[in-house]
């Protein structure tokens, strides 16, 4: 090993997992470690910190093993001053360029910390003037500064109260077995917190809303003001506008649970009905559709981004089927979001949990526990997970939101 660097981390530490994830890191990344000096504290209260020496055979492999530490809050001790290289390709980061965390960010330029705008992980960090901001890879452009190293970098992990009075939101990260109507007031005031701060509550949804019976709980929701944007696919918007138009979902009559004649061929008519009218809200606004999610999102001027895929059918003409478009559009809604519920979706909670800083509350319902534990996997560290129906966990959170609200 021919290089080094003194590393340090404060939090809690042994009960977290933290310093164990630190030290598997820094073996896979090929290189080796030496504490110097660590403090576990002595009440529950207390925090820890370490302070590390870790060391790889060359610098490059340094750099990188430092990037990959900040992900769990892993500061240099000393971080001295970035870096910057100028890109000269469109959609390519120069050589060495900071591959950045969902965690808040500073960097320091000419002895002065700048804010990061955006955390992103994933992306890297451009420099415009006095402002920094997290840029994702297909939006490079020649002549961009681009922040390279891991020098001059500090990150900070969410603070988390353990003193015994403190309210635990959301305390473990997969919750299966606890009272759901504890769980349910927890996420209710997870939201009204986030209106109260005057910030917006950003929902990610699957179809499995619409299937279980639960899209008149939304709409509730829709109406009450705790659906601020919404993020899904083809699917969810379809058979939701199926439901309003035919009363099925994928043909199955919502009402009675069974198959109706001729419901195999309802979503794709209910697709060319809203394709007929030219877009959502067009048949919102002609009186075509008179109901549903999309409808109440429409009435209430409420933001909706749907993104595609190649599974879809139609699509509808809203959804985005450049999903580098798509992506921007989403990123487009995240200002003010305060906090984000995300709903019998895999595919689309990984992908908004890529772009969310790691500073928004985020939970995760479905009842298929794989769902909820990939979005952890996947770098939403700070996720929270409830493994249960999606149909009943919305009916209950209607009733906690809406105080009048009784499903007909």
């Amino acid at each position: 090993m021919s290089v080094s660097e003194n590393v340090e981390v404060t939090g809690h530490l042994m009960d977290s997992g933290i310093l164990s994830r630190v030290l598997d890191d820094i073996r896979q990344y090929g290189a080796d470690w030496v504490i110097k000096d660590i403090d576990l504290g002595h009440e529950q209260t207390d925090t820890s910190h370490a302070t590390i020496t870790v060391m790889a055979e060359d610098d490059d492999a340094l750099q990188r093993l430092l990037m990959r530490l900040q992900t769990h809050a892993v500061n240099q001790t000393d971080p001295g001053e970035a870096s910057i290289a100028v890109a000269d390709m469109d959609g390519v980061f120069p050589d060495g360029f900071y591959s950045t965390t969902n965690l808040p960010t500073r960097v320091r330029l000419e002895g002065r910390w700048y804010d990061v705008d955006n955390p992103e992980m994933d992306c890297g960090l451009v420099v415009e003037g006095e402002r920094i901001f997290t840029l994702p890879m297909s939006d490079v452009k020649i002549g961009m500064q681009v922040v390279t190293g891991a020098s001059g970098i500090r990150v900070s992990a969410p603070v988390v109260d353990k003193s015994s009075d403190a309210f635990g939101f959301m305390e473990s990260d997969v919750s299966s077995e606890k009272p759901q109507a504890v769980l349910v007031r927890q996420v209710a005031d997870g939201m009204r917190e986030a209106k109260a701060e005057g910030k917006k509550v950003l929902w990610v949804g699957g179809p499995g809303v619409v299937h279980t019976g639960a899209a008149p709980a939304m709409v509730a929701m829709v109406n009450a003001g705790f659906v601020d944007v919404l993020f899904a696919g083809n699917a969810l918007a379809t058979h939701d506008i199926e439901s309003s138009l035919y009363g099925t979902s994928l043909g199955v009559d919502l009402a009675k649970g069974q198959g109706v004649e001729h419901g195999h061929e309802h979503h794709i008519r209910a697709l060319n009905t809203i394709r007929k009218a030219g877009s959502i809200k067009a048949a919102v606004d002609s009186g075509v559709l008179t109901g549903g999610i999309m409808h109440a999102m429409v009435t209430h001027e409420k933001k909706f981004v749907l993104v595609g895929s190649v599974r879809d059918d139609g699509p509808l003409p809203d959804v985005h089927t450049d999903v580098i478009v798509g992506q921007r559009a989403m990123r487009a809604e995240l200002t003010d979001v305060g906090f984000c519920l995300m709903v019998a979706t895999m595919l689309h909670s990984v992908a908004t949990g890529n772009i969310l800083p790691a500073s928004i509350p985020l939970v995760c319902v479905d009842i298929n526990p794989a769902t909820v534990t990939k979005l952890a996997d996947r770098g939403s560290s700070h996720a929270k997970g409830i493994v249960t129906d999606v149909g009943l966990f919305l009916e209950q959170l209607a009733v906690e939101l809406v105080p009048d609200y009784r499903r007909a």
